[in-house]
């Protein structure tokens, strides 16, 4: 095990962590040079169009180490807490190391991503972008890195880059996380300047896994994925023990048993080994194929000496956004559920609960951490299952406290109790955190004060003209998940980043805002908001559906209502046909005859029922992202 490394990657979005991962796999000759593309390790499709990594991901890599003069952190024998040991070194060996990287997503949506691949290793490379500086993500990662207590290497990235500011960027480096000056590593993704000495830097201070003398096998899946041949595919990292082909192994939480088919590791395509050590990262599979056997968070242990405790696993992921998630065709349910199972194995943060609609059938409530998470989901289900879905507005989970004293959590409109049962509705608050350069503070601070964010405090993380403030807010989530981002980025140019997380829930005052399209409630579209935006929301939302509805051959009435009062409405104008475009002459009453007829046929249409309006996907849409 002294010749093992596991470290992860972590840095705020378009820090350049993808692309430091490729520079890494061609020195270390993991992926030969013809095999080799930009952003390897981002294997899904839609990351490789976006340039953002959704997934995190596994890969071994080995490194011929030939410095005999190069020290590493004390540990090798016994595992000792790595702030312990910063001034403690001992000699390290030549020779081929093993060096286990996890690639992790930047996005604030995609944290619990993050977190799982913190808890399989034992350091993590901060990278920073010398052109931006420290980002609200990057802040973020920090603090769940240095929860999990790992050693953590602060490296400036894109110093090729004309614009990167070296000297301004380490004082704040230094000013986030106490270092020196000589602790902090620079290299550039792009050109591979620098790449070498920071992965011998990786060897030196990243400590070895800790030797245990447990015997019992112990093993954390920390992702999983489904294979249509070979069942749940688990992503492990062993911690005591070791996991060989043919042995039978049990799934602690769930209670399942399997006999292991295949294992070994990623290197970044599925390579087999014979068995699985203390200390190493890999795969496992088991040919299950129920899907609810494998957990992700679960430990795997033998069936015959089992272990007696779970490794300690992940908490639990709350859901931020829920929307409604429904096929366009009825009699693609049962698709639609083995989809969203599929994913559910792909993406842990996922939540999801059947559900039913008058107006759109059976579906599913699905919780979320962010819009982006809602957004990715949607563009998975249509690439990787050909599914066409219908999304409800998104809403966040209020807790209802009702006059019998029972309480609730609701998180769909349609959930929402009588008016008059209910005593009082709380809704959740966050603590939010925006990196700004000083000359955008009053645009921030006005755009968070329309949101109704609370002010806390500021910090400043450098000094001189061009100096960056982060600022501390509370603010209620039903604020962020709109347009948020995308405003924060307009009134600052872009440069400005955002981290959120939950803090606590406080008494609000929301109404349920129904919309009707010609006289007919539509379930979709209903949504709760505060009782002060009422007007402006159900405003937009009618002037969106106007837009994007197509003319029918009748008026369309478009109307916001809350509870029997109509608090805004538009009017979609007729389809005319030229019914009068056949004639050729004759006297007036010929027009007007036709004229009449047409008139009689659209009121008999609306009579029979003939005048429902099918509302195409793009209106949903065009309401979600209003």
């Amino acid at each position: 095990m002294n010749n093992i490394r596991n470290f992860c990657i972590i840095a705020h979005i378009d820090h350049g962590k993808s692309t430091l991962a490729d520079r890494f796999l061609e020195l270390t000759h993991t992926v030969e040079k013809r095999n080799m593309r930009a952003q390897l390790l981002d294997q899904m499709e839609i990351e490789q169009e976006r340039g953002i990594t959704i997934k995190l991901q596994p890969v071994r890599m080995e490194y011929n180490y030939i410095n005999s003069k190069s020290t590493v952190p004390a540990g090798r024998q016994e595992y000792r807490n790595p702030k312990q040991i910063q001034n403690s070194k001992n000699e390290i060996e030549n020779g081929m190391y093993i060096l286990n990287l996890i690639d992790t997503p930047g996005h604030v949506d995609f944290t619990y991503e993050v977190s799982r691949s913190l808890a399989a290793v034992e350091g993590a490379i901060l990278l920073v972008d010398a052109t931006q500086g420290v980002q609200a993500q990057t802040i973020g990662n920090l603090y769940l890195a240095m929860d999990q207590n790992l050693e953590i290497i602060p490296v400036l990235n894109k110093i090729d880059l004309p614009n990167a500011d070296i000297e301004k960027v380490s004082q704040e480096i230094i000013h986030l996380i106490g270092c020196k000056r000589e602790d902090i590593l620079q290299c550039s993704g792009k050109t591979g300047q620098g790449v070498p000495e920071l992965l011998e830097e990786v060897i030196r201070r990243v400590p070895p896994p800790r030797a245990t003398q447990q015997e019992k096998t112990k093993a954390m899946i920390f992702d999983s994925f489904y294979d249509d041949y070979r069942g749940v595919v688990a992503s492990i990292r062993v911690f005591d023990g070791e996991i060989k082909k043919g042995d039978k192994v049990k799934f602690m939480g769930t209670g399942s048993e399997a006999e292991v088919l295949d294992l070994g590791h990623y290197s970044p395509a599925m390579v087999s080994d014979p068995k699985l050590e203390n200390g190493y990262v890999g795969y496992l599979v088991t040919g299950l194929k129920e899907l609810g056997d494998v957990r992700v968070g679960d430990t795997v242990t033998h069936s015959k000496n089992p272990a007696e405790a779970q490794l300690p696993g992940y908490k639990e992921v709350k859901p931020m956004v829920f929307a409604g998630i429904f096929p366009q065709e009825g009699d693609d349910y049962s698709a639609l559920r083995e989809a969203m199972d599929k994913l559910k194995l792909n993406d842990s943060a996922l939540f999801y609960e059947p559900e039913q609609s008058q107006a759109l059938g059976f579906g599913f409530r699905c919780g979320f951490l962010g819009m982006l998470h809602l957004e990715i989901f949607q563009e998975r289900l249509k690439r990787e299952f050909g599914l066409h879905i219908i999304a409800t507005i998104p809403s966040v989970a209020y807790r209802i406290f009702k006059t019998n004293k029972t309480e609730l959590i609701v998180k769909s409109p349609q959930d929402l109790p009588e008016v008059q049962s209910i005593e009082h509705i709380e809704e959740p608050w966050m603590s939010v955190d925006i990196i700004t350069p000083q000359g955008y503070i009053g645009n921030v601070m006005g755009l968070v004060a329309e949101r109704k964010g609370i002010y806390t405090n500021t910090e400043y993380l450098s000094t001189g003209s061009d100096q960056r403030a982060m600022l501390h807010y509370e603010m209620p989530l039903a604020s962020l998940i709109t347009d948020f981002y995308d405003k924060l980025k307009t009134v600052t140019s872009g440069y400005a980043s955002l981290n959120y997380e939950i803090k606590d829930y406080r008494k609000t005052d929301v109404v349920k805002l129904d919309i009707m399209i010609s006289d007919e409630l539509v379930e979709a579209l209903a949504t709760l908001v505060w009782r002060d935006d009422a007007y402006s929301v159900g405003k937009k939302i009618v002037e969106s559906l106007k837009n994007t509805l197509p003319k029918q051959q009748f008026v369309i009435k478009l109307q916001a209502v809350i509870g029997g009062k109509i608090i805004a409405s538009e009017r979609i104008s007729a389809l005319r046909k030229d019914v009068t475009a056949k004639l050729y002459g004759g006297d007036v009453t010929r027009k007007n005859k036709l004229l009449e007829k047409q008139k009689k046929g659209k009121k008999k249409m609306m009579a029979m029922g003939k005048g429902k309006v099918d509302i195409p996907s793009e209106a949903y849409l065009a309401v979600l992202k209003r």
